[in-house]
């Protein structure tokens, strides 16, 4: 695989591309699925929980807000079909942060691990992270292999760990292979010092008091919830299943901003 190259767009560029590409902009999630999922999280649906402890209560018109606020989908309450969006300056300024935390804690060579529930779309990023760290001098973690959840189990690919179950890599929103991972590297005292995750193993591993940067789409409010309580350290609003080359930008984007070519 290719690695990245230097991220050379300008900030505007940058957007122009999140939009046409629309991991930003109008995205593929709709408006219906969003304002479900929205109310799906305040009345406690499992796949929507993400393993985040509320620290207060939160109703659906707080979770609305919320969403308007970080992410930038619409804050008209009327707007209950149809087209839907995200931000593109509000990703861009949350990127700039996950940068500067992961480029701190790389250089600091820390010990870093990787997790998705999305491993037909988000997994090239964190690879290239992954790599990018190892070569800095940070330790990427490693867990053992086979841990049961459900009826599937823990696997780790390249320095990602993500759900197989049946034969194939799962998209998965639970927190339980986070959780599986979390536990052995205790049992070993080898806690990471950074998780850089999505969904539920995001969502988890700053509920467990670990510095954690996350992706998460519109569709997502567990991790935006998260990041308003001080939990998770970033929730970046980006459409978290588009073609996997539509990302590389991105990933060049945080490489250079981190200082690791």
């Amino acid at each position: 695989m290719r690695s990245p190259a230097p991220f050379t767009m300008t900030e505007q560029e940058f957007a122009d591309y999140l939009n046409a590409s629309r991991i930003t902009g109008e995205v593929a999630t709709s408006r219906e699925v969003n304002i479900a999922h929205m109310h799906g999280f305040v009345n406690g649906n499992e796949h929507l929980e993400f393993g985040v402890k509320l620290k207060r209560e939160w109703d659906f018109n707080a979770v609305f807000e919320l969403m308007a606020q970080r992410v930038g989908t619409s804050a008209d309450r009327n707007h209950t079909e149809g087209q839907d969006t995200i931000s593109a300056e509000k990703c861009i300024e949350a990127l700039k942060e996950y940068s500067r935390i992961f480029g701190e804690a790389v250089k600091a060579r820390k010990k870093i691990l990787f997790a998705t529930g999305h491993p037909a779309g988000l997994f090239p990023i964190y690879f290239e992270l992954a790599r990018a760290a190892q070569a800095a001098g940070a330790r990427v973690l490693e867990i053992q292999e086979g841990d049961l959840f459900l009826d599937g189990d823990i696997r780790q690919i390249l320095g990602v760990v993500m759900f197989e179950q049946y034969g194939n890599l799962q998209h998965t929103h639970f927190p339980g292979p986070m959780q599986l991972a979390l536990d052995q590297l205790a049992q070993r005292d080898e806690m990471p010092d950074l998780v850089v995750a999505d969904h539920g193993m995001a969502g988890y591993a700053a509920s467990r008091g670990i510095n954690t940067l996350g992706i998460a789409d519109c569709n997502d409010p567990g991790l935006f919830i998260s990041a308003e309580q001080g939990d998770i350290l970033v929730a970046v609003p980006m459409d978290d299943n588009v073609t996997p080359h539509l990302y590389s930008p991105v990933t060049s984007f945080i490489l250079t901003q981190a200082g690791l070519f």
